[in-house]
């Protein structure tokens, strides 16, 4: 069984698609499409990177703070054994996670960097995928930015220094071995040049802490406990933290939104060119269609229905097109970025079904809508001077 097709759709797509010479509103249609395909690329492009770019930056520093974390409002260690540290672990014991931090020298040879260094039982998480279970005493795992102003690979050996000047009875600073396990990427530039790990109790030989002395503890749950954190512990999340960053996301979101929704906005206004001077071309056919009785609704229904299929044609290209770019740019990671500004190191885009199927529907309705203002005066059309020469 044959599907009919409404036949203001067969005029419509008889005069899109007309190839005749001379025939200026073709291409005026074809290139109402390719603008609005621009248009429709340029602000699924921009939303999926703004979104792409917060998300990276969430998961990746989720992975390196935890969800949230606990410590001293002065920075002082803390007691274990601390009536509130005490209840805080028992009653979520598996969401908690006691860390030691602070300041060193690593050495390699004749180079010295300063590092900050960070004391955990199991690797962060982060490196959860990596073949990794827990780092060993003795052990360090350094970023990539380290590793490269130092010269060091996996299996050398580097020496630790406390900045501390009570660490050790003796006059002289106490410095520690260690074998690099690992050296990690994030594609934070802020923690590659800067974080090192290595367990827990070398952190707390570093640093001349007490056995039952931690730096805080690292909270991996999902509910907000911050109310349970009294004086002089503070409960500081990830995003509380980093809050002038995803700030500036922020301020950038909108202006992005704008000046490329402007872009979209010329290819409507395209499309209602494209419209017009189909209707101008089209003087003769209409002047004919008219004196044959066709309902001059009927007339408007088909160059909306035109301006319907060069927004649909366009929306499908822009998306197809956003689509095979976004999988191209995932998979390969093509356009790079200097990781040192952006604190990344390639363009991020994330695919979001939801608002990718809202934009292409919009985009959609707006050019339907634009397709009414070039026809809304056609019933004025002048007969006779339409068939004065026909």
């Amino acid at each position: 069984m044959s599907l009919k097709v409404p036949l203001s759709v067969k005029i419509a797509l008889r005069f899109l698609l007309s190839t005749g010479s001379g025939n200026f509103a073709s291409y005026a249609s074809r290139l109402a499409i390719f603008g609005l395909s621009i248009g429709v690329i340029a602000l699924l492009l921009t939303t999926s990177i703004i979104h792409g770019f917060e998300n990276v930056m969430s998961r990746k520093l989720l992975s390196h703070e935890g969800q949230a974390r606990i410590t001293d409002i002065l920075g002082a260690p803390m007691s274990v054994s601390d009536t509130t540290i005490n209840s805080l672990t028992k009653k979520f014991d598996e969401k908690l996670v006691p860390f030691i931090n602070g300041l060193a020298f690593i050495r390699s040879k004749s180079k010295v960097e300063g590092v900050f260094i960070e004391g955990l039982e199991n690797i962060p998480s982060f490196l959860s995928k990596s073949k990794l279970e827990k780092i060993n005493d003795g052990e360090i795992i350094l970023g990539k930015g380290i590793s490269s102003s130092l010269m060091i690979k996996s299996g050398d050996n580097v020496f630790l220094q406390s900045l501390n000047d009570h660490e050790s009875i003796t006059p002289y600073p106490l410095i520690k071995s260690f074998k690099v396990r690992k050296i990690y990427d994030s594609g934070l530039k802020e923690y590659d040049n800067t974080l090192v790990y290595i367990s827990k109790n070398d952190a707390r030989k570093i640093l001349a802490l007490n056995s039952d002395q931690i730096s805080g503890l690292i909270y991996n749950g999902y509910e907000d406990i911050g109310s349970e954190i009294r004086y002089p512990y503070y409960y500081e999340t990830w995003k509380e933290k980093h809050e002038l960053l995803f700030r500036w996301i922020s301020i950038q979101k909108w202006p992005s939104y704008i000046m490329f929704g402007l872009i979209s906005l010329v290819g409507l206004i395209n499309l209602v060119g494209a419209i017009t001077m189909i209707t101008t071309e089209k003087t003769k056919q209409i002047g004919i269609l008219m004196a044959q009785g066709v309902p001059v609704l009927f007339l408007k229904k088909v160059f909306i229905v035109q301006g319907a299929l060069v927004g649909l044609i366009g929306c499908l290209i822009g998306g197809l097109f956003t689509l095979i770019f976004a999988l191209v740019q995932t998979k390969f990671e093509i356009l790079s970025l200097p990781s040192d500004i952006y604190f990344i190191d390639h363009i991020p885009i994330s695919f979001n079904l939801d608002m990718f199927l809202k934009i292409l529907l919009f985009s959609f309705l707006l050019s339907t809508i634009a397709s009414w203002y070039p026809v809304r005066n056609l019933s004025t059309h002048n007969l006779a001077k339409s068939l004065r020469y026909e």
